[in-house]
């Protein structure tokens, strides 16, 4: 199988905190990883290198053939979310992912609609953002990661503030996405998302990722 993610012998130090410890770690097209430990772990600080945006002190981090993390380079064909998703709050989720999809200008109406139904939002709502519950910032959080069709997805807590049937919702795209050949990564507090969802569980502890994945 194709390796989407290579991370070599990393090692992120800031300032004199050691943050990721010598990690190694190699996922392959169309798999979902699993991120799990406690808060601190070093589990969102892992998924910043990947994307690029932290970087790193020691060795090496390839995402879909390019390195990362290295004189501004950041990861291409990606979509993510670490941490609280940010959005405008006076404009609503169709306006937010319009705003956001005319950076690149790849993305037509009709596609943002269809994406924002896809995740179990009302696409024509003028609800504003800043009104939305937890589990709906979510949902269009998830959303923004899909907006440009990434080959690569990686998912801080993706379930974040969902209730029963956002949890299934998102579980079954999740599913649906990795069967269209897409990898993702993705941390969960959850035990059941995880041996539901992952092909390779990796545990992280005090910024060391354990040896074997399973």
């Amino acid at each position: 199988m194709n390796e989407i993610v290579k991370v070599e012998n990393v090692v992120v130090k800031i300032k004199d905190a050691l943050i990721l410890d010598n990690i190694n770690l190699s996922i392959e097209k169309g798999t979902i990883c699993g991120l799990v430990g406690r808060n601190g772990s070093g589990k969102t600080m892992l998924m910043k290198s990947i994307c690029g945006f932290l970087p790193t002190t020691e060795g090496k981090i390839t995402v879909l053939g390019d390195v990362v993390g290295v004189k501004d380079k950041f990861a291409k064909n990606l979509g993510f979310i670490i941490e609280t998703p940010g959005f405008m709050p006076n404009y609503s989720a169709y306006k937010n992912l319009e705003f956001l999809s005319s950076i690149n200008s790849k993305i037509d109406k009709q596609k943002i609609k269809d994406i924002i139904a896809l995740v179990g939002l009302n696409p024509d709502s003028k609800k504003k953002v800043g009104k939305f519950s937890l589990g709906m910032n979510q949902r269009l959080g998830i959303a923004q990661a899909l907006l440009e069709d990434p080959e690569l997805l990686i998912l801080d807590e993706p379930f974040n503030g969902l209730d029963n049937d956002g949890v299934l919702q998102i579980r079954n795209l999740l599913l649906a996405l990795k069967e269209q050949g897409k990898t993702i990564i993705m941390a969960s507090h959850t035990k059941e998302d995880i041996d539901i969802l992952c092909d390779k569980v990796c545990y992280m502890d005090k910024g060391k990722l354990t040896p074997d994945c399973v």
